[in-house]
């Protein structure tokens, strides 16, 4: 019989993820994947959920190895960004880019529970850094999981128009919705800017995020 432990299940798992979607990711794909009978993966997961929990744990582990500093606002892979603003936009340009490299990377990555303590120095560090710029705990918890949500639900839109980065979903040709929609101008006309130009959206969006942030608490 095939051995396996908890890392290559997840490892497989994820693997399977880019193959058939979140939907299609049953425990018995995943064992047949594996070449063992479906029981076995009960050994190391109680349930799907338990699964997911550590698809996302593993996907966050390899991001940490990317060097997170991401592309965003002209950051740089190297040394870690010294303002919160800048850590802001690091990590969640980081997470994006983490989420997208798997078929419905978000959904998976969306309630999960880490399985271990990995992204505990990075959010002591980044807590650390607003609370001593002014920012209460509660207001540093709040601004961060706000962004937090924004990356989570932009990338979900994402993935429900781009599955992958080079798919896209029937339906979703511009000129077609704009010939539809025709009789309402301006509403035709957002289509490109509502299903296109993912990258420069999500970059504006996450500044108008901070700068809501700075206005709500008072804190540059």
């Amino acid at each position: 019989m095939t051995k396996i432990d908890r890392a290559r299940v997840a490892d497989t798992a994820l693997r399977l993820l880019n193959e058939v979607g979140l939907d299609g990711l049953t425990l018995r794909a995943i064992a047949r994947e594996l070449d063992v009978k479906a029981p076995a993966l009960y050994w190391h997961f109680k349930d799907k959920q338990a699964l997911l929990d550590e698809m996302a744990t593993v996907m966050y582990r390899r991001m940490l190895a990317d060097d997170l500093p991401g592309p965003g606002q002209g950051l740089e892979p190297g040394p870690a960004p010294v303002t919160w603003q800048a850590q802001l936009i690091a990590y969640n340009t980081a997470l994006r880019t983490a989420l997208l490299r798997y078929r419905d990377g978000a959904k998976v990555y969306s309630g999960a529970r880490f399985t271990g303590t990995d992204h505990a120095p990075g959010l002591e560090a980044h807590l650390r850094t607003m609370t001593e710029a002014g920012f209460t705990l509660r207001q540093a918890v709040r601004a961060g999981t706000t962004a937090f949500s924004y990356t989570l639900g932009f990338v979900t839109e994402e993935q429900g128009v781009q599955p992958r980065p080079d798919e896209r979903r029937d339906g979703f040709d511009t000129d077609e919705r704009a010939a539809r929609m025709a009789e309402f101008p301006l509403a035709a006309a957002a289509g490109p800017e509502i299903f296109s130009g993912y990258d420069e959206r999500f970059e504006d969006g996450l500044l108008l995020i901070v700068a809501g942030i700075e206005a709500r608490y008072g804190v540059g």
